[in-house]
């Protein structure tokens, strides 16, 4: 299998300042750094090159979207927004999202290199890709940006598919631990996209993402959540797309698949309360991929979204990343034994009692 991989120096240039995690500095609040800073992703980079799997990829380079192309998704008030508290050097998008200079440049890039993985998919260049964007997108909406998230990177290059590829089937499976709120908004009265999110109950954005979130209109049944309680490990998740995902993608039957691809929901990750390892993520890569094969062609498209332990999300990403390529590199997770031997790693009843309930979901996409 071709696998494309895009990243660009740029993206770890985007700054989000001295903020303590998630709160600006004050007389009360010592400055620090921001949860959304640039380590995870280079030191998700790095180890994709010490390991040497850099080697058994397809360097894509990514470019600028347009703001035709943003504007698929965004209102021109928005976008400029971005621009206007860019250009200034500093602000911030909505709440707890800052940006600085060059920012607004380096989200073009991103939403661009979400654009250009797809295109490589989809003109057969790769078979599959994953593209280690900065700034994330899931939360982003057509009119505000939020939850570390300016432009909606998975939904423009899923827009830009459509209207210049002519694909009429797209689904998104959105594992981040925090709700996709922004690509459900997005695409939630839009048969034409299935949008998935499995998530951690009402971690992140507040009362959303809730079961009851199906779509509406003629997007009535196309939108499904499954809001996991905290504590959920990779038996559940596990359960949720043997239950959920797959059978509602085989229903939908996509010409492509999409994946927000945040690490967040593992069990050492300081913004979510899940316990999942890169054996869990490896185990769910490797199902999209088995799906993507009967279903499409094998054409599925990652885009990066959260993660915010420094240490952990190198393993799960190569663990990832060694599945969409079928190549082992032979590097060991030095936490995931650890990991595995930890209490409530298997599904448990209250976790598959919500499973149920988002299975009987599937029966509504037609």
């Amino acid at each position: 299998m071709a696998t494309g991989f895009v990243f660009h120096e740029l993206y770890l240039w985007h700054n989000t300042w001295n903020w303590n995690q998630v709160f600006p500095p004050s007389l009360t609040v010592q400055p620090g750094t921001h949860a959304e800073n640039p380590e995870t992703k280079r030191r998700l980079r790095n180890l994709l090159e010490v390991s040497g799997i850099l080697d058994h990829l397809v360097t894509i380079k990514p470019r600028r979207a347009t703001v035709e192309e943003l504007s698929r998704v965004h209102t021109p008030a928005h976008i400029a927004r971005i621009r206007e508290i860019s250009d200034r050097g500093y602000g911030d998008a909505s709440s707890l999202t800052p940006l600085g200079a060059g920012s607004y440049e380096i989200a073009l890039l991103a939403a661009g290199g979400a654009i250009k993985a797809m295109e490589a998919v989809i003109t057969g260049q790769v078979d599959n890709a994953y593209a280690l964007i900065r700034p994330p997108g899931h939360h982003a909406t057509a009119d505000v940006g939020m939850g570390f998230c300016l432009f909606s990177n998975a939904a423009i290059a899923i827009r830009h598919a459509q209207q210049l590829h002519g694909l009429t089937r797209i689904a998104t499976v959105d594992w981040d631990v925090h709700h996709g709120n922004g690509t459900q908004a997005i695409f939630y009265d839009d048969p034409s996209v299935l949008s998935i999110s499995l998530h951690q109950d009402n971690l992140f954005p507040a009362n959303s993402g809730a079961i009851a979130e199906n779509g509406e209109g003629m997007g009535k049944g196309f939108n499904i959540n499954v809001p996991l309680p905290p504590g959920s490990g990779p038996g559940a998740y596990a359960a949720a797309f043997e239950r959920v995902v797959i059978p509602a993608l085989a229903r939908f039957k996509p010409e492509l698949i999409v994946v927000p691809s945040g690490f967040d929901a593992s069990g050492v990750d300081p913004m979510g309360r899940m316990l999942m390892n890169s054996s869990g993520y490896r185990r769910l890569a490797r199902m999209l991929l088995d799906a993507a094969r009967e279903l499409c062609g094998g054409r599925l498209v990652m885009t990066h979204e959260g993660g915010y332990s420094e240490m952990y999300v190198p393993y799960c990403g190569l663990a990832v990343i060694e599945e969409l390529c079928g190549h082992r590199t032979g590097v060991e997770d030095p936490w995931d034994q650890l990991m595995g031997q930890w209490g409530g790693m298997s599904a448990q009843p209250h976790q598959t009692a919500i499973i149920d309930q988002a299975a009987e979901l599937v029966k509504n996409i037609n």
